[in-house]
């Protein structure tokens, strides 16, 4: 195992990770190095965010030039920007405005309150939110309420009201809740659960959802956040089953690293926020825009989103075909390049034996491998990413 140097075990710094014992200091394409010089085949991509992999060619000369021009301006005044990455995304979407934030808490944070206020605006008093066991919004009082995991929200109570929880793909259970609570002003979920377990809804279950909520004048609220951005083979995790949402958090894979968030509205909720309702310092600034503008350009461009599709196929394939019978393999679930792979026990320590044998994953909900790596990943980064894994994996299980 890698030694952390003591020049970056810094003291200062807050204890609110569990980091492995490595500091990374460049990458390229799907590869990184940590300051001893080691090589890393990159799973992670920075969870489901450096889409473009790293020091990409055509990206990094792009951020160089807006670097040199304006990276801030504040949102007291137009920002070309803004404009052009928004249109993109309705283009993309089929939806009609945006609004552009940080990071993908402020996104979910803003879509909670386009909730209440479309509520409020109906005259409800006290708007609830429907949101789902296991999901993950962030960890801002707001969103931790609405996130479905007691263990993180252990320690903040009391939580925000106005939330009621129901499972995943149990459509009974929406259909009670709004029954049952008038106050119900939408449906709020992750259209593919990441911290959860990669759980996905169903598609026939979102089509379902898309009916009650026209039906009852509701939203619905698809959390994109880690699944979007061409990340399981189309731009929008949703857009397999055919429906398009009301409210689009996105972030993660839009800027490539770069932080920053949206939330991409429909009709029914695009004029709810007026000025005075929301903001943001940071959000939407120049160098965050051109960002993500040059991200949905080179995705274009290089086929990124149908490399997630087909390389993430060929990767689920492997891995299935290695795992399959081996004992205390529960499933592997593949979405693009999006994908877990659930053991019947918890395997936090696989983070660790990956890392010594090169390669850089996540373990989610305890017990689930998690592969979110940039969409520039090939064939044979896949095979390697097999070759690496499952030998740890069948090792300890077999322990």
């Amino acid at each position: 195992m890698s030694a952390v140097p003591a020049s970056i075990a810094e003291p200062h710094v807050m204890t609110t990770y569990g980091r492995l014992p490595i500091a990374l200091s460049h990458g390229r394409g799907c590869r990184v190095w940590d300051t001893a010089g080691r090589e890393y085949l990159d799973g992670l991509g920075g969870i489901a965010v450096n889409t473009l992999g790293h020091a990409h060619p055509k990206f990094v000369p792009a951020l160089q030039e807006q670097i040199a021009t304006l990276i801030h301006c504040s949102n007291y005044y137009h920002v070309p920007g803004q404009e052009a990455l928004a249109a993109k995304l309705v283009e993309l979407s089929g939806l009609t405005n945006v609004f552009f934030c940080s990071t993908g808490l402020e996104a979910n944070e803003a879509a909670l309150k386009l909730a209440r206020k479309f509520g409020h605006d109906k005259g409800i008093e006290r708007p609830e939110i429907i949101v789902y066991e296991k999901a993950f919004h962030g960890r801002s009082i707001a969103t931790l309420s609405a996130t479905g995991n007691p263990k993180v929200q252990a320690g903040f109570g009391p939580l925000v009201e106005g939330f009621i929880r129901v499972p995943m793909n149990d459509l009974a259970a929406v259909e009670a809740a709004v029954r049952d609570n008038p106050n119900v002003v939408a449906v709020f979920l992750e259209t593919i659960q990441g911290e959860g377990g990669i759980n996905a809804a169903r598609w026939d279950y979102l089509k379902s959802l898309r009916a009650l909520c026209d039906e009852r004048d509701l939203l619905l609220m698809l959390d994109e956040v880690q699944c979007g951005i061409g990340r399981t083979g189309k731009w929008f995790a949703h857009q397999w089953a055919g429906i398009q949402p009301d409210v689009m958090p996105l972030a993660k894979g839009l800027g490539s690293g770069v932080p920053i968030g949206a939330v991409v509205c429909g009709p029914r909720a695009a004029k709810i926020f007026q000025p005075g309702n929301h903001g943001t310092t940071f959000g939407g600034n120049p160098l965050s825009m051109r960002a993500g503008i040059e991200t949905l350009r080179i995705m274009e461009e290089d086929g990124l989103m149908e490399n997630a599709a087909t390389v993430g196929a060929h990767l689920t394939a492997g891995l299935r075909r290695e795992l399959e019978g081996v004992a205390g393999v529960t499933e592997v679930r593949g979405y693009g390049l999006m994908i877990g792979i659930e053991l019947d026990r918890p395997c936090g320590e696989i983070l660790t034996r990956a890392m010594d044998a090169g390669l850089l994953l996540s373990v989610t909900a305890d017990r689930v491998v998690r592969l979110v790596p940039p969409l520039i990943l090939t064939a044979a980064e896949a095979d390697e990413i097999v070759a690496i894994l499952c030998p740890i994996i069948k090792t300890f299980l077999a322990a």
